[in-house]
């Protein structure tokens, strides 16, 4: 007959679960195109060394610290001796913390001058929204851009000097694969730059609370190898297509009806609105609404529709007054803008 597990035992195996099952979940997290734990670029993985000794260091500290408790309280219970005392106060309270605080100080302060280092030709103004991404590409030596929106591309293996303001509110650019975050301010011009190693998308997000739409504030960021980002970057400089079909025709037609054009800009087009997102080539992003939706005709159908309800607070009215069919077609002559 199988002795009864002693209640104490069954307590310790099944907080042992619980603390297992922690472990692995906060582990399921260190990973993915969002993570600073699993860097694609030389800024992030300086960040993650950084935080990987730092980690250890409190590991290591924690383990000193669980063991002299345990033995001043299991081992040897009785009286210290003064001097002893002293120089666990001074030697473990003052002196090893300010030498460890100091050398990881010294450590951090040291990589912020590599964060900050010119781009090697490639200039991106991001202009931080309500709530959406404005982004600029500037050639080296050329001072006229390359406009797009709500998804930022880089070249891998080059370093990429970053340009950040804001409209209204302040925002902060953070690509955690990529790199740190840095704030973006009305009216003041901050600076960073990038290094992207691994080509592949990216998420990015506003880390500063920004409004009622701040959780649906992200963007793309693609890494593509230098000639496919130089093939894409001419291709995305060209004015939109003209539609294919008869239905994309009338979708350029409630386009224009619908006075969508004094909002948006569709280059090679007569429509030149500055208020919202640079439509040109929008039928290629990876997104609608900053992140809010995929890209498939159904989405841009269902982003027409509902756009208050998707993304609260935005300035863009949503079309659910149109006809099935006009929207449809609309939805259509704005996904064949590739």
């Amino acid at each position: 007959m199988i002795p009864a597990v002693p209640s104490r035992c069954r307590a310790c195996q099944g907080g042992g679960r619980i603390g297992l099952l922690a472990a692995v979940l906060l582990l399921s997290a260190c990973e993915g195109r969002q993570s600073a734990l699993s860097p694609a670029g030389e800024d992030a993985a300086v960040l993650s060394l950084l935080f990987w000794v730092m980690l250890t260091g409190a590991v290591v500290i924690f383990c000193i610290m669980l063991g002299l408790f345990f033995y001043l309280t299991r081992v040897n219970v009785g009286a210290l001796p003064a001097r002893y005392t002293r120089l666990i106060l001074v030697g473990g309270g003052i002196v090893w913390p300010t030498l460890t605080i100091g050398a990881l100080l010294v450590w951090g302060l040291s990589i912020l001058p590599d964060q900050r280092q010119p781009g090697d030709g490639l200039r991106i103004r991001v202009t931080g929204e309500q709530w959406w991404w404005r982004v600029e590409y500037f050639r080296e030596g050329s001072d006229t851009p390359v406009i797009s929106a709500n998804e930022i591309r880089f070249p891998a293996g080059q370093r990429t000097e970053l340009e950040l303001t804001a409209g209204k509110v302040i925002h902060s650019l953070w690509i955690p694969a990529l790199g740190g975050k840095l704030d973006m301010f009305p009216g003041r011009e901050t600076r960073m730059s990038l290094k992207p190693l691994e080509p592949g998308v990216y998420r990015g997000q506003c880390a500063e609370f920004c409004g009622m739409s701040h959780a649906w504030m992200a963007f793309e960021a693609v890494v593509l190898p230098e000639a496919e980002f130089e093939a894409w970057l001419a291709a995305e400089e060209a004015d939109a297509k003209t539609p294919a079909t008869t239905e994309a025709e009338q979708g350029a037609e409630v386009f224009d009806r619908e006075g969508c054009g004094a909002c948006h800009v569709i280059r090679g087009t007569d429509h030149v609105g500055l208020v919202g997102p640079d439509l040109t080539h929008v039928g290629s992003r990876h997104t609608l609404g900053a992140g809010r939706l995929g890209n498939t005709l159904d989405d841009m159908e269902r982003w027409l529709a509902h756009t208050g309800e998707l993304k609260p607070g935005v300035e863009m009215p949503t079309y659910d007054q149109l006809p099935d069919a006009d929207r449809r077609a609309l939805a259509l002559y704005l996904k064949g803008l590739e």
